[in-house]
């Protein structure tokens, strides 16, 4: 199974995963060009879904559907599939609340296409007001192989290694991380964001003294993702 990353907007990331015939879309906003790469392909496009219900996420949705013989996955169908088949993988759907109540991630081959969930280098903000939930979220994608590659729903990579380079200035893994960051494919793998995100770090020594110094508590890990979730 394969992914192509579509760029639109400004910063926006929207995702085809497909196999020898069949498409799922997700966050289909880049409709004429996945239009073009499925006809291009010979692929059929079986499923459009969303990370979540935010408009900028959703907008391509009619027009897919309408292009297309695809199934609509809503948010509210999500909460009951544990996976999407498609061809021959099992596309796990992790429902993660934090972002938004109604957030979900899509997981297969050591892929996780996050949405708004986690970005490379940070999380997404917490409209949800849910912070506990959103830690427990979080918690889930962190145990997921270190391997895993990290597809986001937006390209925020050089405003949040800013963030984390004045949190840390002498982390030498931001650098790192931007000498490879190429806007044409953004992605992170999970290893690397335990070295440079922040928000995925509120265990890590090094960051609890930050916190500390910053008068920020730090006692139980329920206080340190409140603390660094603050400061990002």
């Amino acid at each position: 199974m394969k992914v192509k990353q579509f760029r639109y907007a400004a910063d926006n990331l929207g995702y085809l995963v497909y196999g020898q015939r069949a498409a799922i879309a997700i966050d289909g906003g880049a409709v004429e060009e996945i239009l073009s790469f499925t006809a291009a392909s010979g692929l059929e496009i079986r499923f459009v879904t969303n990370t979540h219900t935010h408009s900028d996420h959703t907008c391509g949705n009619k027009a897919l559907l309408k292009n297309s013989n695809a199934r609509f996955i809503n948010t509210e169908q999500l909460y009951d599939m544990e996976y999407i088949e498609l061809e021959d993988t099992t596309i796990n759907v992790y429902h993660t609340p934090g972002h938004t109540t109604d957030s979900f991630c899509f997981y297969f081959d050591k892929i996780l296409i996050s949405g708004d969930t986690l970005f490379n280098g940070k999380v997404g903000r917490c409209f949800s007001e849910d912070l506990s939930g959103f830690l427990a979220s979080i918690n889930i994608l962190m145990n997921l192989p270190r391997k895993t590659i990290i597809y986001a729903g937006h390209d925020y990579v050089k405003e949040y290694m800013e963030t984390a380079g004045s949190i840390e200035p002498d982390n030498p893994y931001i650098n790192d991380f931007l000498e490879k960051y190429d806007s044409e494919h953004v992605f992170s793998r999970l290893k690397d964001e335990f070295l440079i995100n922040p928000c995925l770090r509120f265990n890590d020594p090094k960051m609890i003294t930050i916190l500390k110094k910053k008068g920020l508590p730090v006692e139980t890990e329920y206080q340190r993702w409140e603390s660094i979730t603050s400061i990002v």
